[in-house]
């Protein structure tokens, strides 16, 4: 009797990790984490991630399958300031350093932050991290490249002349200063400064 009671407990405990392990479960993903797929044309850790707000132009709060959440700074790409934050002109060639530059780029942040807004607010995305970048910026944000149906938004900021360059040694550095001085020499967006 005493050992069928074993017995019994000892099956119960197999099926007990059996069912466990077969609950669908997923790990919390971490940017130290392995993925499971690639990315469109980035070889990187990447995960599915649903935006759940953009905070400015730059940085979004996403949600991973599993339901934990992580704020992204993009990664290559600066936008404008928005307020209550003060606009930096030195830092966006050709624009001048007067309350006009400071307007100027204010309203860039702005028009930023809603481009981001359109883009990529509730939509699934593709979140991906770049092996020869930081995996962190200076506030702890996770740094990283969004693709919203197979487009790298952070290139698209660029192109749209939403942000500049951001000077940080990553995998599509070369590509992102191209775009940002196509940008600048046809004037599109914030460039567009008269």
């Amino acid at each position: 009797m005493q050992h069928h009671r074993v017995a019994l407990g000892v099956l119960a405990v197999i099926a007990l990790v059996t069912l466990a392990g077969c609950s669908g479960a997923v790990p919390q993903p971490t940017p130290d984490s392995e993925p499971t797929t690639d990315a469109p044309d980035l070889s990187g850790p990447s995960w599915n991630v649903t935006v759940t707000r953009v905070i400015d132009g730059d940085t979004v709060e996403i949600r991973y399958e599993n339901g934990s959440t992580e704020t992204v700074r993009l990664l290559g790409v600066d936008t404008p300031e928005t307020p209550p934050n003060p606009v930096s002109p030195g830092e966006f060639e050709g624009i001048p350093d007067s309350n006009a530059g400071r307007d100027h780029l204010t309203e860039w942040g702005g028009r930023a932050t809603g481009f981001a807004e359109n883009n990529l607010a509730g939509r699934n995305a593709r979140l991906v991290v770049d092996p020869q970048a930081d995996r962190r910026g200076g506030y702890g944000r996770l740094l990283g490249y969004i693709y919203v149906d197979d487009e790298n938004f952070n290139h698209l900021l660029l192109t749209n002349g939403y942000a500049r360059l951001y000077e940080s040694e990553f995998r599509y550095r070369d590509r992102f200063a191209a775009a940002e001085a196509t940008a600048q020499q046809e004037r599109v967006g914030l460039w567009d400064y008269q």
